[in-house]
């Protein structure tokens, strides 16, 4: 508090012209130096600027009105595909998830960060104390060293000491907020998995039930050939086909035998990769609905473009970009010197029973400017290092924005021209298994000379089943994706299911 007073005293000193007694003791430089001071900072504020959000070019046209579409995004969408095994799914990646886990821990980072560049605003308050029993030599006495005519001293001291720097130009507050814009990136960056994780683990859920009906398919198919190819076996150990019938129908078994083991790879695979996604080992993943059972949610047929901007990875280059520019102010401020008040404030005495005496205290109190004068273009450097990144920012967010706007034209044009693809294709397979009975009924009452023609069309009924099952998917995915590209409150909701699963977890954590 002395330090205070004392520093209060001489500013109020120089502030009031009219106290003759005190003007005999300050120097008319001092009179020079705060005016140039004040002069200064006048236009302080303009070294650095304030963030201003980019222009964007943003579709005019939009074919739904805003609150729909703005329902639609803040809805837990994946609850609308009426699954509770998908449900359980993403309540557990949301759980457990280690990508997650890292995002939050950074977050931790980066408002420990906020908190030392907020520090600066404060006056820095540090103390001290020693204690030491010195020896002097008398042969070459040590300056360092008290020392008496027994050449034994001791001595104690300690002392309290504030560092204050004035943010004149800035500095401390750009670099506040750029550490604030950190931060909230984190968050967004938090965010952004959460919208990955739970899209990957809808698509990777849904990616399943495609291959498990693609699956049931070539079991099915297969089974049916097995048959066939048993009742040619008969014949042929009869005599009533020849071998080259035989191996006809031995290559249409073999070639849709083939498919299994690869698939059942693939089905593996995916299971794995999902099973990291929840937080767990590789192993296999339940089921619930199969994907002819899944219901496909309604999605309007345009977006408006403000929901875009609830987008965490939109929003997180935003705060990238907060900070570049706060960044690029405090690499200017480095041309303008750094102020500080500083005090000192202490007791030292030789004697510990005469520490505390007034005749033992001692206290300093005083300004200083440090500033460069010449650095060989060093500040030049990091500025033009700081506007670069700044433009790498700003085209990044200006590409993310157009991005976003294509994601959702994509999903929008694929949903409707998907959906009118699985139309056709059901009609054509309704056509291909037509195909399929003609030709066994014209190789049975033995019109055709081989099986060859059965064989072709089974093999064309077989690959119209398959595009219609990842026709299926792709209407999924495309689905998804449109949630996926909204972003929206529904991601809220995903990080406040983490929460309350994340509590009702540790009372029995605290219980083990």
């Amino acid at each position: 508090m002395a330090i205070r007073n004392v520093t209060t005293r001489k500013l109020c000193v120089g502030k009031n012209p009219f106290h003759a007694h005190t003007d005999k003791n300050i120097p008319k430089i001092w009179w020079y130096w705060i005016a140039c001071v004040l002069v200064i900072l006048i236009p302080g504020c303009t070294i650095t600027q304030d963030y201003q959000r980019p222009q964007v070019d943003v579709p005019d046209k939009w074919r739904v009105d805003y609150q729909t579409a703005a329902d639609l995004a803040n809805t837990a969408w994946w609850e609308k595909f009426q699954d509770p095994v998908l449900n359980e799914l993403i309540r557990s990646a949301l759980t457990e998830n280690k990508d997650l886990h890292i995002a939050t821990a950074r977050i931790e980072e980066f408002a420990g960060k906020l908190q030392t560049e907020q520090a600066g605003f404060y006056p820095q308050i540090i103390y001290g104390d020693t204690a030491s029993r010195n020896y002097q030599s008398k042969s070459r006495p040590i300056p360092e060293l008290l020392g008496g005519d027994d050449r034994k001293s001791s001595a104690y001291r300690v002392n309290l000491g504030v560092s204050w720097e004035l943010d004149i130009w800035g500095r401390i507050r750009r670099a506040e907020e750029a550490g604030r814009a950190d931060l909230l990136s984190s968050e967004e960056g938090r965010q952004a998995v959460i919208l990955m994780l739970v899209s990957a683990v809808a698509d990777g859920y849904i990616k399943l039930l495609g291959m498990d009906k693609q699956m049931l398919t070539y079991k099915n198919t297969l089974a049916s050939r097995k048959e066939t190819l048993d009742l040619f076996e008969r014949k042929y150990r009869g005599g009533q086909i020849s071998g080259f019938e035989l191996t006809q129908v031995m290559r249409g078994h073999e070639s849709v035998s083939e498919y299994i083991p690869s698939l059942e790879r693939q089905i593996a695979l995916t299971e794995n990769s999902l099973s990291v996604l929840l937080g767990r080992n590789p192993g296999t993943i339940n089921r619930g609905k199969t994907i002819d059972t899944l219901v496909i949610p309604e999605v309007p047929q345009g977006i408006p473009s403000d929901i875009l901007e609830r987008r965490p990875d939109i929003r997180q280059i935003e705060q990238n970009l907060i900070a570049a520019n706060a960044k690029i102010g405090v690499a200017r401020t480095q041309y303008f010197p750094t102020i500080s008040l500083t005090g000192l404030f202490g007791y030292s005495s030789p004697d510990i029973s005469t520490l505390l005496q007034n005749s033992s205290n001692f206290w300093q109190a005083g300004a200083a400017a440090i500033g460069t004068i010449f650095d060989g273009g060093r500040i030049k450097g990091e500025i033009r290092q700081a506007e670069a990144r700044h433009q790498q920012l700003l085209n990044t967010y200006l590409s993310t924005i157009q991005n976003a706007f294509r994601e959702v034209n994509d999903s929008l044009i694929s949903i409707q021209k998907l959906r009118e693809l699985l139309k056709i294709q059901n009609r054509h397979i309704s056509v291909l298994k037509d195909n399929v009975s003609f030709a066994r009924s014209r190789y049975e009452s033995q019109l055709l000379s081989n099986y060859n023609e059965v064989l072709e069309a089974e093999k064309n009924l077989l690959s119209k089943e398959v595009e219609y099952i990842l026709a299926q998917m792709g209407l999924f995915e495309a689905t998804v994706n449109i949630f996926k590209a909204m972003g929206g409150g529904w991601v809220t909701e995903a990080a406040m299911q983490m929460a309350l699963s994340s509590q009702k977890a540790e009372p029995t954590s605290n219980a083990q």
